[in-house]
């Protein structure tokens, strides 16, 4: 049995839900770890029309944004305690309960063209199946993955080479392999709650951060730093996971309404992003033209590429288990994707 530790925001949130969810409950709780306007809000705002749609108003989503229930590890335990049917609960933070998912961490794996990414996404056996046991253990169902943009690092100083983050503070989610991979990027890397990084930039506690355009945009980050550097390391992923008592009630019915709703969210928020980048360090740019916005070309990133290498070896010995396999895996349904694209 998983048994879930609540936080003081966590905690109250529960009593406030109620008691466990019952299953094929008329209103389906969604947790969010974004704002309603952001990725994540945009992708549940989809999923929730749809759902209501498919089962003419019989179910009903509540979506709850970020800051509603507490942080990202609390939002995942109270799904797990069945508080919640649904949430987000992205690789970064799971990685801790879920190693194996820390494979969406490791830097330059995830293809960087966006209709390779996408495929990838849509079709790669790993994504769509592979984890499902990994995540039931934990008392959780996979209902889906997407990508949420590239990830950028936002700094107080420029970095035009490896060299250039040689012991900067930088800010990390909880993962330890987020922790290896900036180590290995020659950083000082420092994990800390989403809360505190606005602050920690201003008062010079760390030097960096990293997140998609979006987010930097959507959150300020560039108020608190000075360059926005593009290495084409990653990109962020999401997971939607669901209560696993809960899912496994679901009616055929319920099911087939999930599985509608969870595609047509995908589709809607691939299209919505295909802008949204750009439109981000346009917003960032107008409201600090001071900005400086530094692209590494590939003999820039080749130093950040050998470094990965190192950090793939850390992942199959942190993760263990089936992570040498999973491994191989991803870089296969990666290759496919590409295929299927060219």
């Amino acid at each position: 049995m998983v048994k879930a530790r609540f936080g003081g925001v966590a905690l109250a949130a529960a009593v406030a839900l109620t008691a466990p969810a019952t299953v094929g409950a008329a209103e389906w709780k969604f947790a969010l770890e974004e704002a309603i306007h952001e990725v994540q809000g945009v992708y549940a705002t989809k999923f929730k029309e749809v759902v209501e749609a498919e089962s003419d108003g019989e179910i009903t989503v509540t979506i709850y944004p970020y800051g509603s229930l507490g942080e990202s590890a609390e939002l995942t335990e109270l799904t797990q305690a069945g508080v919640l049917q649904l949430a987000n609960a992205s690789p970064g933070f799971t990685g801790s309960i879920i190693p194996e998912v820390q494979v969406f961490s490791v830097p330059y794996l995830l293809p960087e063209d966006d209709a390779v990414l996408n495929e990838f996404f849509r079709n790669s056996q790993l994504v769509r199946e592979g984890f499902d046991p990994l995540f039931e253990q934990q008392g959780l169902a996979v209902v889906d993955f997407y990508p949420e943009g590239e990830f950028v690092m936002t700094t107080k100083e420029p970095v035009n080479a490896k060299e250039d983050l040689e012991g900067v503070k930088f800010r990390v989610m909880t993962s330890p392999l987020l922790v290896a991979t900036y180590d290995a990027f020659g950083a000082t890397p420092t994990p800390l709650p989403w809360g505190e990084v606005y602050s920690s930039l201003q008062l010079n506690m760390i030097g960096g951060q990293e997140n998609p355009m979006f987010f930097v945009e959507s959150t300020k980050m560039y108020e608190v730093t000075d360059y926005i550097v593009f290495t084409g390391h990653n990109t962020y992923t999401t997971t939607i996971v669901g209560n696993l008592s809960w899912y496994e009630g679901l009616s055929d019915d319920e099911r087939e309404i999930l599985r509608t709703a969870q595609s047509a969210a995908f589709e809607h928020i691939v299209e919505y992003q295909e802008t949204l980048a750009e439109d981000s360090l346009d917003k960032i740019l107008e409201a600090k033209p001071e900005m400086e916005v530094i692209r590494l070309d590939d003999a820039q990133r080749e130093p950040f590429r050998r470094a990965a290498e190192a950090v793939e070896a850390e992942y199959v010995e942190m993760a263990g288990g089936q992570a040498a396999e999973i491994l191989e895996q991803f870089k296969a349904d990666v290759e496919a994707a590409r295929a299927a694209v060219e």
